[in-house]
């Protein structure tokens, strides 16, 4: 019996990718190289390719402009804001404040992540959010070859909730059906037998959308097989998904080199 193959790409997009992006993680252009390797390698064999997409508007909760301090100066990337700060008011939200510390506690109670600010990145329908162009080239030959449509998959644009994972929102939001978990697109990935998981960053959104299918699709994390050289982490941040692996390998899932797929 044939073996149906899908190929899943966490957020392999400009801003990321490129050193010119807003927040490019180092080797992601060696990442994208691999990748690319592999798609041509495969060819035939990957009957779906499926690709998210970050996508965020300016004002978004984990942007700069989303707060201010005392003095109204915006926080420099990469200054972390807990729940503590807020009520302290070291960081004033600038929108929807009583959402905002509700936010912040039920992601510390979550215990994953803290909210870090980062540069504005992957703002909807700009440049950064675009597939890199390499790997966009690949995806047009893969669909030329196949008669296959490559499909995409939106997220991140609810602007109170960060988006990490790909099947649901870091903290969902009741009003925000968008922020859900994303039952379809599971749905879509269980009618194949294996699906490699390649793309960024390592740290955050490649891992919490592992986690996401170990907690909530089972069935569907045990057909995945991640492509370690197709991915990297956010510069200082790995240590924060190392647990997500250490489980995943408990688990019985593949973690591996492309060239060995």
């Amino acid at each position: 019996m044939a073996t149906h193959n899908a190929l899943l790409i966490i957020d392999p997009q400009q801003d990321f990718c490129s050193p010119e992006g807003a927040l490019f993680v180092p080797g992601a252009v060696e990442d994208i190289h691999r990748l690319v390797e592999f798609i041509e390698r495969k060819g035939t064999t990957i009957e779906q390719i499926f690709v998210t997409i970050d996508s965020h508007p300016v004002n978004d909760i984990s942007h700069p402009n989303f707060w201010r301090d005392a003095e109204g100066n915006l926080p420099p990337p990469f200054t972390s804001i807990s729940l503590a700060d807020v009520q302290a008011g070291r960081w004033i939200p600038q929108f929807e404040p009583e959402r905002v510390e509700w936010y912040l506690a039920q992601l510390e109670q979550q215990g994953q992540f803290p909210h870090v600010i980062w540069p504005e990145h992957c703002l909807m329908h700009s440049q950064g959010a675009s597939i890199d162009n390499t790997l966009l080239q690949a995806l047009r030959r893969w669909s030329r070859s196949t008669g296959k449509q490559y499909q995409t998959v939106v997220k991140g644009t609810c602007p109170f909730t960060e988006h990490f994972g790909i099947f649901q929102a870091q903290i969902p939001l009741p009003d925000y059906p968008e922020t859900q978990l994303n039952t379809a697109l599971i749905n879509a990935l269980m009618q194949y037998d294996r699906i490699y998981l390649a793309g960024e960053a390592r740290s955050h959104c490649v891992a919490t959308s592992l986690k996401q299918a170990m907690d909530f699709a089972p069935a569907l994390a045990q057909k995945m097989i991640v492509l370690t050289d197709c991915m990297s982490d956010v510069t200082g941040l790995g240590h924060l998904a190392a647990p997500i692996y250490a489980e995943a390998q408990a688990k019985g899932i593949p973690l591996i080199v492309s060239s060995d797929a």
